[in-house]
């Protein structure tokens, strides 16, 4: 049977042992966060990154360290990002999951490793906050699927999200946002707009369908922004977070040969999402328009209904032009 490697016993995340298997390995064994094809494409090497502490480091000077033989296991995207949002959509759902979420445990591990500095004082201290690592650990338990091949029984790991930026407007042509207390992050590479919740076991997908459904088309800026904004708010709202178990092979499975996890949510609580607050949501919102100028008391006009740019004012999916129209008006108030 596979052992599972837990870092978190004696939370070891620096460099010298395998982020996967937890061996040692030398100063050579790693792998760079962002991979290579990623950081030549959008010249990202040296772009400064800022943790939670406010420390910089940049793209390129994240690795992970890893075992030499697992190499070959971390699945790269390079074709289908250059092909665009079809071919990501197109690739499975569990294959798009572990490669942001290697790129997430890779940010989050130096924060880790930053917050063993004697004078930090982290914004998120993990081993003071039992929840938030209970769902570190679930993620890091689905994320072995880097290791060796995984079966997720009956469920995905997360919800990934491709969605589609309108080229007419104008937009950086990277973007990173992530979020360690709900386990979330998001990439722009070009027109292609890659949103993860990574431990909801597709709940938050579900409850997204329709929204996410009437995104399958191209985007202004604003509204991929709204988008991501329900997806974060969502993520905050999870009540539900799985307990992941690999499961015993059976007397005709070949040991050590492929892992499968199942997930189990307590169902006391029978709760999966708290409830909504537009207050809150208004909140998330703000934070991801600002470039807009759209600020909390315009996004709350009406207390009862947020504004919105995905849909107009009777609930229909509206186009990018008529976004656009709609900002325009709300600059000049």
């Amino acid at each position: 049977m596979i052992t599972l490697y837990d870092p978190f016993e004696r939370m070891q995340f620096g460099p010298g042992r395998c982020f996967l298997t937890g061996q040692s390995v030398g100063p050579a064994d790693s792998v760079p966060v962002f991979d290579d094809w990623l950081q030549a494409t959008y010249s990202l090497a040296d772009r400064p990154l800022y943790l939670l502490d406010q420390s910089q480091t940049t793209y390129g000077a994240l690795r992970l360290p890893l075992a030499p033989e697992l190499h070959e296991r971390l699945r790269a995207l390079q074709a289908a990002a250059a092909a665009g949002p079809a071919a990501l959509r197109a690739l499975p759902p569990a294959q798009l999951w572990q490669w942001l979420g290697k790129i997430f445990y890779g940010i989050f591990a130096a924060e880790l490793v930053q917050q063993q500095q004697p004078l930090i004082k982290p914004q998120y201290p993990l081993a003071e906050n039992k929840h938030l690592l209970h769902r570190i650990r679930s993620f890091f338990q689905l994320l072995q699927g880097l290791r060796v091949p995984t079966d997720y029984a009956d469920f995905v790991p997360g919800s990934v999200f491709v969605l589609e930026a309108d080229a007419h407007y104008e937009a950086p042509a990277f973007e990173l946002d992530d979020d360690l207390n709900t386990l979330v992050i998001s990439l722009k590479l070009g027109r292609s707009v890659l949103v993860a919740t990574l431990i909801d076991i597709g709940f938050i997908g579900q409850a997204m369908r329709q929204v996410y459904a009437d995104a399958q088309r191209p985007l202004h800026p604003a509204q991929v922004a709204e988008f991501k904004a329900r997806a974060y708010y969502a993520a905050y709202l999870l009540a539900a977070v799985p307990d992941i178990y690999p499961r015993r092979p059976g007397p005709h499975d070949s040991p050590g040969t492929e892992l499968v996890l199942d997930a189990l949510v307590d169902d006391v609580t029978a709760t999966i999402f708290n409830p909504w607050e537009n207050l809150a949501y208004g909140h998330t919102l703000a934070g991801l328009w600002p470039r807009w100028g759209l600020t909390e008391e315009i996004i709350l006009r009406n207390p009862f209904a947020p504004l919105s740019l995905l849909y107009d004012a009777l609930g229909q999916p509206q186009t990018p032009a008529n976004a656009a129209e709609q900002l325009a008006v709300l600059a000049y108030g």
